[in-house]
């Protein structure tokens, strides 16, 4: 009875009650999207650290990450490769050879770390692969009588190895992405122009358009103009095992394109045949071995296992290196309960300011229900529901948007290219696709309850306060 009388008295006044809904719904709903946009955001940051950069533990010999001596490899790595197969969680293994190096063109140079990979291996641990920029050759692919190299575009950049040129095609697109006709006319001043590098072009663009048509163009433009020769060449110098300056001309075998920057920039890949004969280490030596997991929840639990087994090596897990991914993925959980609880505070607030305009506008009816004989607990009780249902009308209604905009958007995707260089220089994707698990939903609908019964206290109490005999006096 008491529960039937607090629903029906949360739609006596229902433009009040409905606003009350609709403030928390909102509240909600920004709450929980920005929390699935955040966490897309981690997720796909592990996601590239696991399957592109680190994989899940790597093995490495002690001196080797702080001395970068050629020499300084994993001793017995045959019986290291054996132990790790046999760890259960363990699904992949495979051994690095991994030299520090200059990467030069004629146009540039630049510092590199050069990883020898077991192609057929890697390709089935890591997506790296997938990264391949349409156009710029294959993974490994192509046939050629130099050595092959894969580099990521950050570093083809600095080499000038890409370049920027407005064709006919470069229109066609432009057209294609709705970029005006009257921007597209100023930019036929430079077609045919070949621009060395991507601070060239940003000049001569400045130059012809206004601020506003760069700032809302610019990036298309430069997408657009994006130029490079399939089969370019680099030299990729290093010391060898006898401490003798070596390298060689490599082919690019394709470019790839990650959202770290910092990645790209550092790290090219050679078949290890191939680099084991220019530095000349023998069969089997590695400076680092990889594993891959099952799960990456199991990263905390077999980490361990594996340093134990391998007393005189170096056993890290992805977290240990990318410690402050890790801190975040550790903290998650309360990062969103803080950010919720923030959020439910203030939203409490108006609840409290609703219920308390409720109870005093039904002083004589309060009044009279204690006259006829309703004790102060189901009064206090009968506040608590208008307040709590109140609280789970807004919180299902926002949840139930949340749910929808983050199912569409996962799925579509936020492209937020505006800021792209900045997040990529951290290891970010620009293009979001939000998700968050359901045990959020969970604990959110714990919190949005206990809201509701911390917002009915105050005017709970305020209602109890009342004399029935002066509340029924009142006007």
């Amino acid at each position: 009875m008491i529960t039937s009388i607090a629903w029906k008295n949360v739609w006596r006044n229902k433009t009040r009650s409905l606003t009350v809904i609709a403030a928390v719904t909102v509240g909600v709903f920004a709450g929980v999207f920005s929390m699935a946009a955040i966490n897309s955001s981690i997720v796909q940051r592990i996601d590239a650290a696991v399957n592109e950069e680190l994989s899940h533990i790597q093995v490495n010999n002690k001196e080797f990450r702080s001395s970068g001596d050629l020499l300084d490899y994993i001793s017995g790595p045959g019986a290291v490769i054996s132990r790790l197969e046999q760890t259960e969680g363990v699904t992949d293994v495979t051994g690095r050879v991994i030299v520090r190096g200059m990467a030069s063109t004629s146009a540039g140079s630049s510092a590199v770390e050069i990883t020898g990979i077991n192609i057929e291996k890697e390709l089935g641990m890591f997506t790296l692969s997938r990264r391949l920029i349409p156009g710029t050759g294959s993974y490994f692919g192509a046939d050629t009588r130099l050595n092959s190299v894969f580099i990521g575009e950050k570093l083809a950049r600095e080499l000038n190895i890409i370049r920027y040129i407005l064709t006919p095609e470069s229109f066609q697109k432009l057209t294609a992405e709705s970029v005006p006709a009257s921007v597209t006319e100023k930019l036929k001043e430079i077609e045919g122009v070949r621009f060395t590098t991507e601070k060239k072009l940003t000049k001569a663009l400045t130059g012809i358009l206004q601020a506003k048509e760069m700032k809302s163009y610019g990036l298309t433009i430069k997408e657009a103009a994006w130029s490079y020769r399939e089969g370019s060449k680099i030299i990729l110098n290093f010391l060898d095992v006898s401490g003798n300056q070596t390298g060689a001309a490599f082919r690019i075998s394709g470019i790839y394109r990650t959202n770290n920057d910092l990645y790209e920039a550092l790290s090219v890949f050679v078949p290890e045949a191939e680099l084991r004969e220019l530095t000349g280490l023998n069969e089997g030596q590695y400076h680092r071995i990889i594993a891959k997991l099952a799960d990456n929840d199991l990263t905390g639990s077999v980490t361990p296992v594996i340093r134990e087994s391998l007393p005189g090596l170096e056993v890290l897990s992805w977290k240990e290196i990318q410690t402050d991914l890790a801190m975040i993925t550790d903290y998650i959980n309360q990062i969103y309960g803080v950010f919720m609880a923030i959020i439910l505070a203030g939203l409490a607030f108006g609840i409290v300011n609703t219920m308390l305009m409720s109870v005093l506008e039904r002083t004589r009816e309060l009044g009279m229900l204690s006259a006829i004989g309703m004790n102060r607990r189901r009064i206090f009780v009968m506040i608590m529901l208008e307040s709590i249902f109140l609280s789970i009308v807004g919180g299902l209604a926002g949840m139930t948007v949340s749910a929808v905009v983050i199912g569409i958007t996962g799925k579509t995707g936020i492209n937020l290219v505006k800021y792209a260089e900045g997040m990529e220089a951290f290891g970010y994707s620009a293009n979001l696709y939000p998700t968050i698990g359901a045990d959020f939903f969970i604990i959110l609908t714990v919190m949005i309850v206990i809201t509701g019964i911390l917002s009915a206290i105050y005017p709970a109490r305020k209602a109890l306060q009342l004399n029935p005999v002066e509340a029924l006096r009142g006007e």
